[in-house]
């Protein structure tokens, strides 16, 4: 599988902080769907957890998480690149295996890849960079790949599926495309796959959703 370059997508510069920024080729600074969801976001399960489990345990579990899916992601660009990557870490040998999973049960459902590591934004809103867009199963689409320590509910996973919509119409807006369906696949620490599809009513309600909550993102930075 290779990549058909259908759209002139272009890299923007990352700002990276206590809220990470995307400058556009117009010179505009825009928050990340990632600050904007992170933001906004109820926090007092995250907090009730760290309490049960310790603030040092909470810090490594967060941690070696956020390593796994870095390294996760650049097992999944190098194989779609068709470039040779080795981590031979105890992490990266982890991720390795959760990117072989996803490679084997979720790749199999792409038809066409435009990009990998694609950056979006819609002007004056928002930007980001979506995993992978192309068609999945025949109809155009966002695809995010994600790691998780455990298996997880789709109720669990909505401010992925808003991670989707907000892709999706960045771009439509940018490449005036009619993308309504995106995709989250995802392996687990014990190498269970998961794929959550986002179509129909829900990818609107989704996109709705992520509209407020940039409402709510930029009042509280008013």
């Amino acid at each position: 599988m290779k990549i058909i370059q259908k759209y002139n997508y272009k890299d923007l510069k990352r700002k990276d902080g206590p809220k990470r920024l995307y400058v556009t080729p117009d010179g505009e600074s825009l928050p990340s769907v990632t600050t904007i969801l992170s933001k906004t976001k109820d926090k007092s399960g995250l907090d009730q957890w760290r309490k049960r489990v310790g603030e040092k345990a909470a810090e490594k579990i967060i941690s070696d998480a956020a390593k796994i899916g870095t390294a996760l992601h650049l097992y999944i660009e190098h194989y779609v690149n068709k470039h040779a990557y080795k981590d031979l870490t105890e992490i990266g040998i982890q991720a390795q295996k959760m990117a072989q999973v996803i490679i084997d049960e979720g790749l199999k459902d792409i038809d066409e890849i435009w990009g990998s590591e694609v950056h979006l934004y819609y002007p004056g809103k928002y930007a980001g960079t979506t995993d992978m867009v192309g068609l999945y199963k025949g109809r155009p689409t966002i695809i995010d790949f994600k790691q998780t320590n455990k298996p997880k509910k789709r109720e669990w996973v909505q401010d992925y599926l808003m991670q989707l919509a907000a892709y999706a119409h960045a771009h439509n807006k940018l490449f005036d495309t009619e993308i309504d369906q995106g995709v989250v696949l995802m392996c687990s620490r014990d190498l269970t796959f998961q794929r959550f599809e986002l179509t129909g009513e829900n990818f609107v309600r989704a996109g709705d959703a992520f509209m407020k909550k940039l409402d709510l993102y930029n009042q509280s930075i008013i």
